[in-house]
């Protein structure tokens, strides 16, 4: 069964999921990139090559998410994926289902601060494309080989992505706020162990020291170093260039309060008032 690591992109989801990954698939909480493949991201390409679909049309792909499930929960062991794409249904195939999902942590992050980190990563030329960006209900991202979608990913908008997954009734969502992994790391990072726990029915008992020496293997710092001396495979190109963009590149340092204008900040402030105040950004 699987246990999704959900999130609107740039929200936290690489920085919980490495630690996940320190916690669950070593013996020391020592992390490294290479960690990260014991948590594959879903969907993508990687799911889709072997099926004998042409894969014209860039949702194409959305038709055999069950079934792509269904194969990786054939050993009928606990697996956690990452995932940007929306809870949804896409022309009648619903993402996933309770036959498939055990669970899932979704990560929130307050927008004023999302935008920052669109704006840099998908190389945006300026913060009114960034914001249309997270405003764009027919948005989603595509990966295309040898003239076949294999990699569509819907996200639809800021507002409606956290909506699918919290407003579900499929299956127990745990949701953190990235400040709160930010500022109360332990605290948090411990929840989604337990969080983890309750849903697996685990008898483990948690794990004080390694869950510590994972939050201090896994900070930012540390991170964007290891990024800068051996790159990372998740990081994208420009398109001016192609040279990379770096994947860790504010962390704590993104402020709105510093980077955005009044007149961004104010629309913001306007478009997403109720999921400020839901979350308690406001």
């Amino acid at each position: 069964m699987i246990i999704w690591l959900a999130s609107y992109p740039k929200s936290g989801n690489t920085w919980l999921r490495s630690m996940i990954a320190s916690y669950f698939y070593t013996s020391t909480g020592e992390f490294d990139f290479g960690l990260l493949n014991n948590i594959d991201q879903f969907p993508s390409f990687t799911h889709f090559r072997n099926y004998e679909d042409s894969f014209e049309k860039p949702e194409s792909t959305s038709k055999y998410w069950l079934d792509a499930q269904i194969k990786i929960n054939e050993d009928k062991k606990i697996k956690f994926f990452k995932t940007h794409n929306a809870l949804c249904t896409v022309e009648n195939s619903i993402f996933t289902d309770q036959k498939n999902t055990l669970g899932a942590i979704y990560i929130i992050r307050d927008p004023r601060n999302v935008i920052n980190s669109i704006f840099n990563h998908f190389d945006k030329k300026n913060y009114q494309e960034a914001l249309e960006f997270m405003q764009d209900e027919k948005r989603c991202l595509l990966h295309k080989e040898n003239n076949r979608y294999l990699g569509f990913v819907s996200l639809f908008s800021w507002k409606t992505h956290q909506k699918s997954w919290l407003k579900n009734k499929l299956f127990p969502v745990l949701t953190i706020r990235y400040e709160d992994l930010q500022n109360k790391t332990f605290e948090t990072f411990k929840e989604v162990i337990y969080f983890i726990k309750s849903i697996t029915k685990s008898k483990k008992s948690f794990n004080r020291e390694k869950a510590k020496k994972v939050i201090q293997s896994c900070q930012f710092e540390k991170m964007k170093k290891m990024e800068r001396e051996k790159g990372f495979a998740e990081s994208v190109k420009k398109k001016k260039d192609s040279k990379k963009i770096d994947f860790f590149h504010l962390g704590p340092k993104n402020n709105y309060k510093e980077l955005l204008n009044k007149e961004i900040i104010s629309e913001m402030n306007s478009l997403y008032k109720d999921e400020l105040k839901e979350f308690k950004y406001e």
